[in-house]
């Protein structure tokens, strides 16, 4: 059983960066901030990023159930993940986007996304209402922090005030930045997990199968332990550069990391963390270049 930890979905791009508009402009192209970005697999012609979709290429990989996350570049999607959670409730868990703002009812989603180092005020500690919110109404909080130990002192405070809330930290603790490990770190806390979204994002220059990445797992591990950590794709973006399987092969098949370890990297830790239920093993689908 395989659960995904950070993974996108949109109708619609409707993103702001640095304040510029991001937005779709076909062939899985997008304008980022004035700047022209493949934010997509090019074949995703109609900018469309749907569960339907993902669902599909999540069937393929073996992938039993998948959260779907939020980031301001793709702006506000919470309706749309509503209805991506009502299409498999069983295998989608959703997160509301804070924006700086008081959030509205929340009650139908699983999680609150905190897009943390891209907040306009960068002191978490002018941010209590998500996780006040998070904390009272039983929600999970995701969030990507600033790069290195910028925000992780005032976090750990948060952490102290809701103890019993549950925390993923994205992007594996920014890896390949300095200071890296002292995100990691706060997974010394009960309710703080580890969640590898982006980290084949984060050393694309090394490229498939990813020697850095495996090694900075296990170094992870050996501060905090295998059962706080969890592995996430971080599409449709990295889907630009691998395939959806590639993002989970590479861990499948290292010799660097236990079978037992890749059951609690690869879904059972997730499985416990995010509450999901009994979730089937999608059926293995020999494909044409196979024999």
């Amino acid at each position: 059983m395989i659960i995904d930890a950070h993974a996108h979905l949109w109708k619609k791009q409707n993103g702001i960066l640095n304040g510029k508009p991001v937005y779709d402009i076909g062939g899985g192209k997008s304008d980022f901030g004035g700047e022209i970005r493949q934010m997509m697999p090019p074949y995703l012609t109609d900018g469309e990023n749907s569960a339907e979709r993902f669902l599909a290429n999540m069937d393929y990989a073996g992938v039993s159930g998948a959260v779907i996350t939020q980031e301001y570049i793709d702006g506000n999607q919470d309706d749309y993940l509503l209805q991506c959670k009502a299409l498999a409730p069983d295998r989608i868990k959703v997160c509301a986007l804070y924006e700086e703002t008081p959030l509205g009812d929340i009650s139908s989603f699983d999680g609150i996304k905190i897009c943390a180092g891209r907040l306009a005020d960068q002191n978490l500690l002018h941010h209590l209402h998500p996780f006040e919110v998070a904390d009272k109404y039983g929600k999970f909080i995701s969030i990507d922090l600033a790069d290195g130990a910028a925000q992780t002192k005032e976090l750990q405070e948060i952490i102290d005030r809701f103890p019993a809330l549950k925390i993923a930290i994205g992007h594996f603790g920014m890896v390949t930045r300095d200071g890296w490990l002292k995100q990691i770190a706060l997974a010394k806390n009960k309710n703080v997990y580890i969640e590898s979204g982006g980290i084949t994002w984060l050393f694309h220059e090394e490229f498939y199968p990813y020697p850095s990445a495996v090694a900075a797992i296990k170094e992870a591990a050996a501060l905090v332990g295998f059962d706080k950590l969890m592995w996430g794709s971080d599409y449709p973006r990295t889907m630009t550069a691998i395939t959806y399987l590639m993002s989970l092969d590479f861990v499948i098949k290292s010799k660097e990391i236990s079978n037992a370890d890749k059951i609690l990297f690869l879904g059972e830790n997730a499985k416990s963390f995010y509450g999901f239920g009994h979730l089937p093993v999608p059926q293995k689908i020999k494909n044409m270049v196979e024999d």
